[in-house]
């Protein structure tokens, strides 16, 4: 049996399954980074439709189940990433470069000359992960109250 793996845009409908999956990613993410007051956590499946409409969500489907998503904010030649999420049982098969592929490939046709993502400076995979598809460290916040890296890619 092969395991066939798309990348399209999210629809309203599947706003119950990207839940889900944000708040299985997050509650993970939000133990090893030991915060728990993450903005992420208290979306509802209400906010994720609105931001289907209102913004540009991607999901990745296996086999028919949706297995990671991504969402992005386009404000004229920049873009924001966040709410990057594979499931746990998923991660470290290549989906999460997959949508990363498929975002840039997005944002390079919408002109898009500098994308910027938040992640949390102590996670050292997703650290590594965001080094090894292009982005760089552009700075070290604490507004939230932890340490996060604001993280850069630049289209030329």
């Amino acid at each position: 049996m092969s395991c066939q793996l798309t990348i399209r845009r999210a629809t309203v409908e599947d706003a119950p399954y990207i839940f889900s999956i944000i708040q299985k990613a997050f509650k993970e993410y939000s133990k090893m980074i030991g915060q728990t007051n993450l903005e992420a956590l208290s979306e509802t499946v209400e906010d994720i439709a609105k931001a289907i409409q209102t913004k540009t969500v991607f999901v990745a489907v296996m086999n028919g189940n949706i297995v990671g998503t991504v969402r992005l904010s386009i404000d004229g030649d920049e873009a924001y990433l966040s709410r990057f999420a594979v499931d746990s049982d998923s991660q470290n098969t290549g989906i999460g470069k997959s949508l990363m592929n498929e975002v840039d490939a997005y944002l390079k046709k919408m002109n898009v000359k500098k994308v910027t993502l938040h992640t949390s400076s102590k996670h050292d995979v997703l650290m590594r992960f965001y080094y090894g598809i292009g982005f760089y460290v552009e700075a070290i916040e604490t507004d939230r109250g932890y340490l996060r890296a604001r993280m850069v890619k630049e289209y030329r």
